[in-house]
């Protein structure tokens, strides 16, 4: 799978997140994980409170790594919205700003989307001449997602920040 490769400004994202093991109560794509739970809170927050949204009908989950994740497994998992401008955020809410950088953006379809595509991204990348540029990865759900149990009618768009490899530039 090829992705498309586009170049994006800074983001702005307002929403919640969790940090810890989102796997600890259970594994997978699961309602009753961390992350499940972190979206049922999300979702149930009154959105229209959240202004400037640069796409509503779309939701974004952030994996930020950080520097315990390959020791401990823990990472932060945020789930929001994008906006074109920060006012009158909630107090409820979170922000996170994300760099200008170019992404390589990979569509998901059905069972793709619950497999583990971070080997398939990984494949990718070491063929690539690319690089991640930032420890982040970005899920966006617009209209395609619908729900997990019509998994096989769902897609999504995973971003993965991206830059030239320095070994590639010199090759």
């Amino acid at each position: 799978m090829n992705p498309k490769i586009v170049t994006a400004k800074e983001w702005l994202v307002v929403g919640m997140s969790f940090y810890g093991d989102p796997f600890s109560q259970a594994s997978g794509w699961s309602e009753d994980n961390e992350i499940g739970l972190l979206w049922k809170r999300f979702m149930a927050f009154d959105l229209t409170r959240i202004k400037h949204r640069t796409a509503p009908d779309t939701c974004l989950e952030i994996h930020i790594e950080t520097q315990e994740t390959a020791a401990k497994g823990v990472f932060e998992v945020f789930a929001g919205v994008q906006v074109d401008k920060l006012e009158d955020v909630p107090v409820e809410c979170v922000v996170k700003v994300l760099p200008a950088t170019q992404y390589a953006v990979f569509t998901l379809e059905g069972q793709q989307i619950v497999s583990d595509w971070s080997n398939m991204l990984q494949d990718w990348m070491a063929s690539s001449g690319y690089v991640r540029s930032h420890k982040y990865v970005i899920q966006s759900y617009d209209s395609r997602f619908k729900g997990l149990d019509r998994i096989d009618e769902s897609a999504l768009d995973a971003y993965i920040p991206i830059a030239r490899s320095p070994v590639s530039e010199r090759g």
